[in-house]
């Protein structure tokens, strides 16, 4: 089987015209190197990865495409996903980004090992998101788009929490206390791409699971290191099934899955956990962060697993029997 696979910021995703990220690179080589270990291990996998000429070049024993001029990178990814068999995209929701692959890749007639583009679609909005999710009866953080409470400011009298609505990971993600934070923060900038949601209290969390059709296969709850400096948060890595993955969160997985049947495989969901359970913030319809600790954590080769999922029928993955906990750092 021929698999390409496209790990945005290294890719070739990111703009010609700027240094791309340190901060963003390590992220986007960590978790292709997890993925491409995972599939290297599969009897009959052929890998092709595209590849950012200002970044090192890769090791693994991959094809290997350099990427030159990243304004030629889509058309360079359309034509190889017309050779592949599958296509694994690991690309952010912000600016469209993997709903715009992902309808790529469907329209190539290729296999997508990601979620489909509708709900991609669907869970790139934060908003869009809690409003499936609520009608599903689950329990999720509210969320407000700028525009509906930008005059009044958002209901009851703080603290919230403010994001871009297609934001990936704690990027502008900024704590407002007040109201008069709210007027301050208003006046900054353009925020009409912007949602506020309350400030939920508890443990920052998420779940690691596979999908599809509507069913969830949970694998792992993982704590997560969000830090609060000044009003800005920011993510720096966790421990991967560094929390008991409860019945409240299985349910909670086969919940989202219900709610979302175009969830197919590596599907992350971030959750706080408070003193009345587990409330979701938002879904990842892709691989995320965590999934370079899962292999050695569960013990499951999580990319063998997705494969497995994508046949007709498809073939679910066993259950994991035990954790190891796995410390993942995204500094340095």
């Amino acid at each position: 089987m021929r698999i390409l696979v496209v790990e945005f910021v290294t890719g070739g995703g990111m703009p010609p015209d700027a240094p791309i990220p340190a901060s963003l690179a390590r992220e986007g080589d960590l978790m292709l190197h997890a993925l491409l270990a995972n599939l290297l291990e599969v009897p009959g996998v052929e890998v092709t990865v595209t590849r950012d000429a200002r970044l090192p070049p890769l090791t693994s024993p991959v094809r290997s495409i350099t990427i030159t001029d990243p304004r030629e990178s889509w058309s360079l990814w359309e034509n190889l996903a017309r050779q592949a068999d599958g296509v694994w995209p690991i690309a952010p929701e912000t600016d469209g980004a993997l709903e715009r692959f992902s309808r790529m890749v469907e329209a190539s007639g290729r296999r997508l090992l990601n979620s489909r583009t509708d709900v991609v679609a669907v869970t790139s909005s934060k908003a869009a998101t809690a409003a499936v999710l609520s009608a599903a009866g689950l329990p999720v953080a509210p969320v407000w788009r700028i525009g509906a409470v930008a005059a009044d400011g958002p209901p009851g009298n703080g603290p919230w929490v403010v994001k871009p609505d297609d934001g990936a990971g704690c990027i502008d993600t900024r704590l407002i206390r007040d109201h008069a934070d709210w007027r301050g923060w208003l006046a900054e900038a353009d925020r009409s791409g912007f949602v506020v949601q309350p400030f939920q209290s508890g443990t920052s969390a998420s779940l690691s699971m596979l999908c599809r059709d509507g069913r969830a296969w949970p694998l792992a709850a993982n704590r997560q290191t969000v830090s609060l400096s000044g009003d800005r948060f920011s993510y720096s890595g966790g421990i991967v099934g560094g929390m008991a993955l409860s019945p409240d969160l299985s349910d909670l997985a086969r919940g989202v899955a219900a709610a979302l049947p175009g969830l197919f495989g590596c599907v992350g969901v971030d959750v706080i956990i408070g003193t009345d359970g587990p409330t979701i913030i938002e879904v990842n319809p892709r691989l995320t962060t965590s999934y370079v600790g899962l292999w050695r954590a569960t013990g499951l080769n999580v990319a063998a697993a997705v494969l497995d999922l994508a046949r007709d029928p498809p073939v679910p993955p066993q259950p994991v029997t035990r954790i190891e906990p796995v410390l993942l750092t995204l500094e340095g």
